[in-house]
Formats: structure tokens, sequence, C-alpha cells
């Protein structure tokens, strides 16, 4: 009995994991509408955690949940290495680079936490114990404020340039096309996302001041702090919206995302 295949051609394989990564946004997508839904709870006033572990461990705790991490990890795993991709491709322009280079980072720690909650059965430990004991490890480094400080700017200019993106509506270069929908999203969402790592840049550089690294927080932190502030209530439901809003954007990105 004669068969027929068709080879796996580099092309061939290159569409497969152009797929798997376009997949990753939409798993981030979904990672933000559940973030954006713990953040409003706890704008109205309910108990949540409002960080990408509990988010995750959320969805352990969901029936067939662990499955449905490892397949996030897959995704992940193929967005972040795309990205690594993008870092070495001939003729990219240095800036394009590094910010590739910096989302690589991003998609390979995800997958890292949804293997990581995935093998435990859906125990995450806090955000902020994460970013506190990563703000302890520096500081006990040489020049440990220093180091501190430079991750506190580094979150602060990423913020800053979400917000900005937000704003002037260049997340729009990303995509092959974008309509209205999909413009007001992502101006919403890029721009609650921005605030929320201003606010996480901000409590750094205090930990830096203080040379205490307890006031280091993660994003449950910030959503903590701009709860505290005045009208921090609608603030808190606000972000979260933003945050949703930037999830729904994600999953048009799956579709329409700019793959050079």
């Amino acid at each position: 009995m004669v068969t027929s295949s068709t080879p796996l051609t580099p092309t061939t394989g290159r569409d497969g994991w152009e797929k798997a990564a376009r997949a990753g946004y939409a798993v981030s997508g979904a990672l933000h509408v559940l973030l954006g839904f713990l953040i409003a709870r706890i704008g109205f006033g309910g108990e949540a955690e409002a960080d990408q572990s509990a988010a995750l461990s959320g969805v352990a705790d969901a029936p067939g949940g662990v499955i449905l991490l490892w397949i996030a990890v897959a995704a992940f795993v193929a967005l972040g290495t795309w990205q690594i991709a993008e870092v070495f491709r001939p003729g990219g322009d240095a800036k394009d680079r590094v910010k590739d280079g910096g989302k690589a980072g991003v998609y390979l720690a995800l997958a890292v936490t949804a293997a990581s909650i995935a093998l435990s059965g859906g125990d995450s430990g806090s955000g902020d114990s994460s970013a506190q004991g990563f703000a302890g490890a520096l500081m006990s480094a040489p020049a440990g404020r220093i180091l501190v400080g430079a991750v506190a700017l580094g979150i602060l200019v990423t913020g800053g340039f979400h917000i900005y993106k937000g704003a002037t509506r260049k997340f729009r270069e990303d995509l092959t096309r974008s309509g209205t929908a999909t413009t007001w999203l992502g101006t919403v969402g890029y721009i609650a996302k921005g605030v929320a790592l201003v606010v996480v840049g901000v409590l750094f550089a205090y930990a830096a001041i203080t040379a205490d690294p307890e006031e280091a927080k993660g994003l449950d932190g910030a959503v903590e702090s701009l709860l505290g502030a005045p009208g921090g209530p609608v603030l808190v439901v606000l972000v979260g919206v933003g945050f949703a809003a930037y999830g729904l954007y994600s999953f048009a990105r799956a579709r329409y995302a700019r793959m050079r």
C-alpha cells in the first residue's frame, strides 16, 4: 500500500511555530481578563489576590485546569522563543531588539510560573513575597540599593511606555489591521497596565531609598496602594476594567499581530 505525506519543510515548521506563538497572545489575554476580574473585585470590597500567580492558581483549581496550564506553558514558550528569534533577526533595529528581548523574558517567566504551579497542583507563593525576595537578594549584593533603584527605573520606564503607547495608539503598529473596538480596547488596556506598572516602580524605588526590601511590592501591592488613595476603590475598579480590556485586545492581537 502506497501512502503519501507532505514533508515538514522549514516553512511549514515556522508556520506551526507562528500559530503556537499567536496562541501565546491569546493565553496572555485570558490571564489579563482574569486579573482584571480579580482587581475589580478588590475595588468592590471583595477579597482576592491580584497577581499572575494567584490567577494561574485559580486556573489549576478548575476541572482540567492543570492540562490548561500545560497548554499555557507551551504557548508562552512558543511566544517567548519567537521573541528571542526576533532579537537575532538579520537587519533588525537595535531598539526593537531590546524590546523583543524584554518581551521574551516576560513570556518565558510566565511559562516557568505556569509550569511551577502545574507541578505543585495549584499552590503558589504571593506575588508580593516574590518581589520582596527579589529585592532582598539584590539588596544583599554590593551596591544593592543601586541595583534595586535600577530595577525601579526599568519598571517605571516600562510603565510610562505602556501609557504612552496607549495614549498615542502606537500599539496599532503591532497589528496588520485594527478596528474601532480593538483600538479602544488597546488604548484603555495599555494605559491601565502602565499605571499599575508605574505604581510597582514607585514601590521598588521607595524600597531602594529606605533600604527596606519589604517595601517592594508586585501588582497586588500596587492595587493595595491605589486602594488607599483618595477615590481608591474607583481607581482600582477602573484599573481592573483596563486589565480586562487589555486581555480582550490580546485576543485580537493573537489573530492580527504583525509577526515579522
